[in-house]
């Protein structure tokens, strides 16, 4: 299991054997939501299920969901963390399971052996986070076999989830792959969110939001119809810790973009890392203009379409100061499209 291709197949063939109904990306432009300008997370099409609005058709689903957020676009190609376009693994409960399903899901896919299509990492090197005193996520966590050593307990800015805007919310509990001491200092995901490396967050999802100023400040309605479960996995995070590369900008799909980027600017990846920061802005936008594109959103001078403006012109700026004076953004297109069409 070695391509992001495989890993979306493996984790939706796992969840689809565990009773989830597999249900398709939605567009990243969301329908009937004036609350977002793009679909930004797993659970957004879920969103009326989960207010009580609509009665959903399954009692449980799971998805690969593509996604688009730009509120930390100037970090993008800096971190290993950060990405305009991603694509968020999700296993969804509308009133059918909660904590002790969510975390038992996770822990067995994550761990269990790639021979019976599971992840297979070892366990010692997984750690998790809980919202404060949440005891009882923590007994779950314990009895699935994770050391208290492991368990740390965070604030609202870590641990609690909202789509940013009125809306479901809820605590959650994340999961973090430590990648080895060369990459930052001991103390688990709260010394160093570099070495320690979010891979899936289990939201428990049980509160209305009325108000949302920032993620620590907002306004709990009241509770949600029914306690509900919305996960995130991000697959190219995924994708970098199984195929042993330091980032998510070069694992195989990316990578494509990337070396196609290297080839027009004739700039070798990986020896300068401000060019090499400008070779990741440069593969990571190229897809999200493609997907953008894709699903109707045309470049603008307002709303939607500005956004798509602004990231292709980040595109051709960053070309042009690695030397590539030529059009390139057909070249650079027609790499996206052959790096996600066995997903797409």
């Amino acid at each position: 299991m070695t391509s992001t291709n495989d890993i979306r197949r493996s984790f939706l063939d796992y969840f689809g054997s565990n009773g989830h109904d597999v249900v398709p990306s939605a567009p990243l432009v969301p329908y009937n939501d004036p609350t977002l300008m793009f679909t930004n997370a797993g659970m957004v099409p879920f969103k009326p299920y989960f207010l009580g609005e609509s009665v959903p058709p399954y009692p449980r689903a799971t998805s690969v969901q593509k996604c688009v957020r730009t509120l930390d676009i100037e970090e993008v190609g800096k971190t290993t963390r950060h990405a305009s376009f991603f694509q968020m693994c999700g296993n969804f409960s509308f009133g059918d399971y909660f904590k002790s399903g969510a975390i038992p899901f996770a822990w067995e896919l994550l761990t269990g052996s790639q021979a019976d299509g599971n992840f297979g990492f070892d366990s010692e090197r997984l750690w998790v986070t809980v919202l404060g005193d949440d005891q009882e996520a923590i007994d779950i966590w314990l009895k699935t076999g994770v050391p208290r050593e492991r368990i740390q307990s965070r604030g609202f800015a870590d641990n609690y989830w909202s789509m940013g805007v009125p809306g479901p919310g809820g605590p959650c509990s994340e999961i973090y792959f430590d990648r080895g001491p060369e990459y930052g200092r001991e103390g688990g995901p709260e010394a160093d969110e570099d070495r320690y490396l979010e891979v899936w967050n289990l939201v428990f999802m049980q509160d209305e939001l009325s108000t949302v100023r920032s993620k620590v400040d907002f306004d709990i309605a009241g509770s949600l119809p029914k306690k509900n479960i919305d996960t995130g996995m991000g697959l190219e995070r995924m994708a970098a810790l199984l195929q042993g590369v330091d980032n998510i900008y070069e694992i195989d799909t990316t990578k494509i973009i990337l070396d196609r980027a290297s080839a027009l600017t004739g700039v070798e990846y990986g020896r300068d890392e401000k060019s090499d920061v400008r070779l990741r802005v440069i593969a990571d936008h190229a897809r999200t203009c493609a997907f953008l594109i894709a699903d109707g959103v045309l470049p603008s001078n307002e709303g939607r379409g500005y956004v798509l403006r602004r990231i292709m012109r980040r595109v051709v700026r960053n070309m042009r100061i690695l030397g590539c004076l030529d059009p390139a953004m057909g070249e650079l297109i027609d790499a996206s499209i052959a790096s996600m069409s066995p997903q797409y």
